[in-house]
């Protein structure tokens, strides 16, 4: 049954409420819009909240990295400045349930999270003292091996809720909760929740795959207006719409182009452990841009005639990247430029010399090169097509994604690509919410907690 049908009694469900009579019925027709607060800092988690409450949200979640980085001193908080909201602590609890419950309902918490993967015994210790506490257990089936199976015996443990959660982690890779949560929902007769990338695209779906408890993170604590995102995610559940966004959604291999036309080497660098850009290589055009998968050559000093064969190889939206071993003289021209323009290439990446540079600048080709030369070699037939070449001390492989801008080139290896543009668009969401609080007067030290997160 799913989570919008009837609850059963006692520890299978039963109308939900917190120890003030606050409602924590998902049962009824209208499902809950829930906002995770995933932060570390609890001034912005506050913030977000009041933005977010503002915009329609019903539950108030401290989420796992908030509850971490403060304590259950952030529970307390929302507790307070929400007394009739239902607060949700996402604890993950693995261990000592009883505990952990015990001390998260006392904190003012009225729906406490466990892991679905605890033992038996963890899960049912947690949902006696959810109710000896007056409070409510949500058990959290992410990263199980089979959350049909599980969410069933977690029922019968007592649990009120069952959560269907795609981890962080999984969802740069692009996988949605949605098949898992469907399945469930018509498994149990308890309530479901939805979490993981949800956004006003796919809000509607998730209720209509059974989530009688719309969790959503990203799509409003990293926009710069929480209060107009909760506001599209509500409308969005109420009325079963899709609501258009270019944010806060995760792309599979058939979007990455997408995502990566969005993002800037800075924001990929950032979201891969400050990943070094291609050392040496610049564009020829302030504000080039250029992403697409490369295409690769390598040949000897001023022999281009492997880079110009190269080009009848390139489909529409190649980038071509040619090791010349960073040496003169130059390669490639204006005529290869006209040709790999006509041809659809998206750019060029030379670890070595190019030239009439006024020429290319001219047909706004997008090219990077780490020399320029007026005199150009001969076309010998030296070197290699599609094989890996070595530019600045890193290797490229065909295939590979390349992505340039005013601060350079970056490469994402092929096998990792989607899961780096997704946590570069990550990083690009996370900044535009900074950048809000920066219009809104504070200061880029402020807004980044640095005095509070400085190493010790």
């Amino acid at each position: 049954m799913s989570a919008a049908g009837e609850a059963g009694d006692g520890a299978a469900g039963g109308r939900a409420t917190d120890a003030t009579g606050a409602d924590c019925d998902p049962s009824k027709e209208r499902p809950i819009v829930q906002v995770a607060l995933d932060f570390v800092d609890l001034p912005r988690a506050l913030e977000v909240a009041r933005e977010a409450v503002a915009g329609g949200a019903d539950w108030i979640e401290a989420g796992t990295p908030l509850i971490k980085a403060e304590g259950l001193n952030a529970v307390r908080a929302l507790k307070a400045e929400f007394p009739d909201k239902v607060i949700v602590a996402d604890m993950k609890t693995m261990d000592a349930g009883r505990t952990e419950v015990e001390y998260a309902a006392k904190a003012g918490a009225d729906v406490v999270g466990v892991l679905g993967a605890a033992s038996d015994s963890t899960i049912k210790e947690c949902a006696e003292a959810a109710r000896n506490y007056g409070c409510k257990l949500i058990v959290d089936m992410i990263e199980v091996a089979d959350p049909v199976a599980r969410a069933r015996r977690a029922q019968e443990l007592g649990a009120d809720y069952i959560g269907i959660h795609t981890a962080i982690d999984q969802q740069m890779r692009g996988e949605s909760p949605f098949e898992t949560l469907k399945a469930v929902a018509e498994t149990v007769v308890i309530p479901v929740s939805a979490a993981g990338g949800i956004n006003s695209e796919t809000a509607a779906a998730a209720v209509d795959a059974g989530a009688g408890i719309v969790v959503v993170g990203g799509a409003i604590i990293k926009s710069a207006d929480a209060t107009a995102a909760t506001a599209a995610i509500r409308r969005a559940v109420d009325e079963r719409v899709c609501i258009e966004t270019t944010l806060y959604k995760r792309a599979g291999a058939a979007d990455i182009r997408t995502v990566l036309e969005q993002v800037s080497t800075a924001n990929i660098s950032d979201a891969w452990h400050r990943q070094p850009s291609l050392h040496g290589i610049r564009p020829l055009l302030p504000g080039a841009r250029m992403c697409g998968p490369a295409v690769t050559v390598r040949t000897y000093p001023g022999d281009w005639a492997k880079p110009v064969e190269a080009i009848d190889l390139c489909r529409p939206g190649d980038v071509l990247v040619i090791d010349a071993f960073n040496s003169y003289p130059a390669i490639w021209g204006e005529l290869a430029t006209h040709s790999a323009k006509v041809k659809g290439l998206a750019g060029l990446v030379v670890w070595g010399a190019i030239r009439d540079t006024d020429e290319i600048a001219r047909l706004g080709f997008p090219a990077f090169s780490s020399l320029i030369s007026a005199n150009a070699g001969e076309p010998k037939g030296f070197g290699e097509i599609n094989v890996p070449v070595h530019i600045a001390g890193q290797t490229i492989a065909p295939g590979d994604w390349v992505v340039g801008d005013g601060d350079g080139v970056i490469v994402l290896p092929k096998a990792e690509a989607v899961e780096l543009a997704n946590r570069a668009m990550d990083v690009l969401e996370k900044e535009n919410r900074m950048r809000g609080e920066i219009d809104a007067g504070k200061t880029l030290a402020e807004v980044a907690y640095l005095q509070k997160w400085e190493k010790r």
